[in-house]
């Protein structure tokens, strides 16, 4: 009951400057963080929609790896010569082509 007395009486006054405040801070949060953010997991979803065969991957924990088969949710890699792992479409976050020529 105090808490929703202070507010309006807060509110009553006619100062608009705390709700000015709020939405500036709103404003510069979601388009500062939130945004960049939501970008960015459309730009993974997208890569990970777009995955081919022999298309060369990095995968959430550091593996790099060439794409051998794709199924509806997993993903056969070769890390080595030979040697195949099946993991999780979701875990594929980088492309290593790209990856190493931005290092450069």
């Amino acid at each position: 009951m105090n808490l929703l007395f202070v507010f309006l009486q807060a509110g009553g006054g006619g100062d608009y400057s705390f709700r000015i405040m709020m939405v500036a801070i709103f404003a510069i949060m979601y388009f500062f963080m939130i945004r960049p953010q939501n970008k960015k997991q459309k730009e993974i979803a997208n890569f990970r929609k777009n995955l081919e065969v022999g298309q060369e991957v990095i995968t959430a924990g550091g593996i790099y790896g060439k794409i051998k088969e794709i199924e509806d949710n997993t993903v056969v890699l070769e890390i080595a010569s030979g040697v195949k792992i099946k993991i999780d479409r979701n875990s594929i976050f980088a492309n290593a082509a790209s990856n190493q020529q931005q290092a450069k």
